[in-house]
């Protein structure tokens, strides 16, 4: 069993990436250019952050960060890993996101809002996202991921079924299109600013040799076999993706809340 600590005090909030969806860290990249380095202490919310990786890498950027997590047990090592991390100006929370319409508290409290990888695990993702809006100043933006509808499935989340009455820690739905995503941003009144994918060809292919390996070998070896692999998405998986027409795995947005009048 690897040690999660020890591997985030060698190698600081890169290890807090490591994770058996390797492609966590295509996220992250793509999020690392949505937050350029800030001195000002904006305000960041990481609306179910989980065991803290977004939330720590905003932080070491210089946001004031507050993460939203599950349940405590991700929330205690979030915790942990901030103070390894020295990601000192972050704060936790357990609370159930389906419930921030009774959290007027932090209304028009946060710059910026991320959401990665969370609203295909919500029923009611339109109520989730109007509550989500609320949090965000007016100006600010909101950076969200989740899993692109017509992605090729490379694990059983992938492929259902999703017809859903109760939420039960799956996904609810297949993923999502640009124009279901438009649509929740009309409703809104967001401002789109950019529609872009991750994790294409050689991200997912990685993805599921590392589940193998972690799976019917080694968790440790698993990540020792395939992290000096993951520089192969950084330098072809944009071109070989658009040569065979592969799909990203996440569908990537950014979107803007008009400054008030």
């Amino acid at each position: 069993m690897i040690d999660k600590s020890l591997l985030v005090r060698v190698f600081g909030h890169t290890a807090t990436l490591f994770h058996s969806d390797t492609m966590v860290i295509d996220r992250w990249l793509w999020l690392k250019k949505k937050l350029p380095i800030t001195k000002d202490k904006e305000t960041l919310i990481d609306i179910g952050c989980g065991s803290g990786a977004f939330t720590i890498g905003s932080a070491k950027r210089g946001y004031k960060a507050l993460g939203l997590s599950w349940d405590k047990r991700n929330q205690n090592i979030a915790e942990e890993r901030s103070v390894i991390c020295n990601a000192h100006n972050t704060k936790y929370e357990t609370y159930d996101i389906r419930k921030l319409e009774d959290r007027s508290d932090l209304h028009e409290k946060f710059n910026i809002a991320i959401c990665v990888e969370v609203i295909e695990h919500i029923i009611d993702d339109q109520k989730l996202f109007r509550e989500i809006v609320k949090c965000i100043k007016p100006g600010g933006r909101l950076l969200l991921t989740a899993p692109y509808y017509y992605l090729n499935p490379i694990a059983s989340s992938d492929i259902g079924p999703f017809d859903k009455e109760e939420e039960d820690g799956g996904h609810v739905r297949k993923g999502y299109t640009k124009g279901m995503l438009v649509e929740l941003c009309n409703d809104s009144n967001l401002i789109l600013e950019e529609v872009s994918y991750c994790s294409g060809f050689f991200s997912q292919i990685i993805t599921g040799f590392f589940r193998f390996l972690e799976t019917n070998i080694n968790p440790m070896l698993a990540w020792v076999i395939v992290l000096p692999l993951r520089i192969i998405p950084l330098i072809f998986d944009k071109p070989i993706s658009k040569i065979f027409n592969w799909p990203g795995y996440s569908i990537c947005m950014e979107v803007y809340k008009p400054k008030q009048k």
